[in-house]
């Protein structure tokens, strides 16, 4: 008796445990200000335009109906980081050149190491959080507002989707 209460136990602990914890694909909140990037000049995406996201950063984002809340011209980075719970996190989508630190007129590479500012995600940053660049994209890079496939509640300025994973809506 006292083994089944405790497997019962530790499996109820498991699945308590396993609901709190984040993963690449969690709630995104947007925390990187847009105050100072430069606004693109002429994207092929312009603020207000509706469109579908051909991306899966986020659980319910691969096929949404999505409205660009802003677009900017910058330098695009995937990374590999080690979140702030110790989790391995493989090719971050996306984090701009703004993000990073010591990042003032200078573009990296792949294969660079950089130290993520505070980020724009829970976990993601802090003071001297290391992360390695594995892709490179030249903006620009929007910010977009979508009602997810999964019937969740909107997201609003979704940081960051480059111009190949959007379609216009017709």
């Amino acid at each position: 008796m006292k083994k089944i209460l405790m497997g019962a136990s530790i499996l109820f602990l498991a699945l308590i445990l396993g609901a709190c914890s984040t993963s690449d694909k969690s709630v995104h909140e947007s925390t990187t200000s847009t105050d100072k990037l430069t606004k693109a000049e002429s994207p092929k995406y312009e603020v207000g335009t509706k469109v579908i996201i051909n991306t899966d950063h986020m659980e319910g984002m691969d096929g949404a109906e999505g409205t660009v809340s802003g677009v900017y011209d910058t330098t695009i980075y995937s990374v590999n980081y080690k979140s702030s719970d110790g989790e391995e996190v493989k090719n971050h989508k996306w984090v701009i050149k703004e993000e990073l630190e010591d990042s003032k007129g200078k573009d990296y590479v792949v294969g660079d190491e950089v130290i993520l500012k505070n980020g724009h995600m829970s976990g993601m940053g802090g003071e001297g959080m290391k992360a390695q660049i594995v892709e490179v994209v030249q903006g620009p890079v929007y910010m977009v507002d979508y009602k997810p496939t999964n019937g969740e509640k909107e997201v609003k300025n979704h940081q960051w989707v480059v111009e190949s994973e959007l379609k216009a809506d017709k």
